[in-house]
């Protein structure tokens, strides 16, 4: 296969390895950065350029779309899909991914377990808001934040006030969240490849930190997880339309509990933890299902 890889830094661990994985089972793979490729629109015979060259001949495209970049990586990855070529993930499925509002209510409205979750836009309403999710200590969230950036846990009401207070006074928009106690700063991460984990680690929070994200100093290892685990984790992949996620999974009194599904999840922190290929099984699933033409949006939506 001819494999373009859209990432802004070829020196990602993750980028480094699915190009390694790639060449490594014979495949000719391009590293691209997206916001350099530029677009010609046709009906017949759309285009994609990059430095000064069209992009020909690409049977399969693996987006690295980062959260600063989504509404013009994904117009890159949609203009592929336009082309015939197969996506890992379409355009359409990242897109949901990543509006944390959007994919909450797309998981509630199929059942899934999720933390009991408000948002609102007035602040006059921020009282009501507090009851309804349960009361503190609540989690609160910005909608745009990335890597636990913009997630704050506020133990009093008058906490939670001022921290929405703050969010509002920035025309920020943001989630309430209960707060998991027996999770313990702890959380699953699940690497969804097709209809199965391949992968699944623990991150634990560092000492006084309630976030377990490795890039704020959380640690992982090797995770056992349970069928239901595994269950949704693939449900809630598949809810979204990602045939590769990393979803991330709390343990609660009333079982698991999907607080995000992460369209590009890394690949450092699975595989160090882990011992798994799992760059090789992305490469291996992508052989196996890349058909031209063949995605569910064809570039729509």
């Amino acid at each position: 296969m001819k494999i373009v890889i859209l990432s802004r830094n070829r020196n990602l661990y993750s980028t480094l390895r699915l190009v390694e994985a790639a060449e490594g089972r014979g495949h000719d793979v391009r590293v691209i950065d997206p916001l350099r490729c530029y677009m010609k629109l046709s009906a017949h015979r759309p285009e994609v350029h990059y430095r000064g060259k069209a992009l020909s001949d690409v049977d399969a495209v693996i987006p690295r779309i980062g959260a600063s970049i989504t509404f013009y990586g994904t117009a890159i990855v949609r203009q592929f899909e336009m082309m015939g070529v197969f996506p890992l993930n379409e355009s359409v499925a990242i897109s949901r991914s990543r509006d944390k509002l959007r994919s909450l209510q797309l998981l509630a409205r199929k059942g899934v377990g999720l933390p009991v979750t408000g948002t609102a836009h007035s602040l006059d309403d921020t009282a009501d808001l507090l009851n309804m999710v349960g009361g503190p200590p609540l989690v609160i969230k910005l909608l745009e934040g990335t890597q636990g950036k913009g997630v704050v846990l506020a133990e009093t009401r008058q906490a939670v006030e001022s921290v929405i207070d703050a969010f509002r006074g920035l025309d920020a928009h943001f989630l309430v969240q209960e707060f998991i106690k027996e999770s313990k700063g702890s959380d699953m991460r699940c690497f969804v490849v097709g209809e199965r984990v391949v992968a699944a680690m623990q991150r634990q929070a560092k000492e006084g930190e309630f976030r377990s994200n490795l890039h704020r100093g959380g640690s992982a290892r090797l995770a056992k997880i349970t069928p239901e685990e595994r269950s949704v984790a693939v449900r809630s992949a598949k809810i979204m339309g990602l045939n590769v996620a990393g979803v991330d999974l709390l343990r609660s009194a009333h079982g698991p509990l999907v607080m995000e599904v992460n369209s590009s999840p890394g690949l450092e922190g699975i595989e160090v933890a882990t011992g798994k290929d799992v760059a090789g099984l992305v490469i291996a699933w992508l052989e196996k299902h890349h058909r031209f033409g063949k995605t569910r949006t064809k570039g729509r939506g």
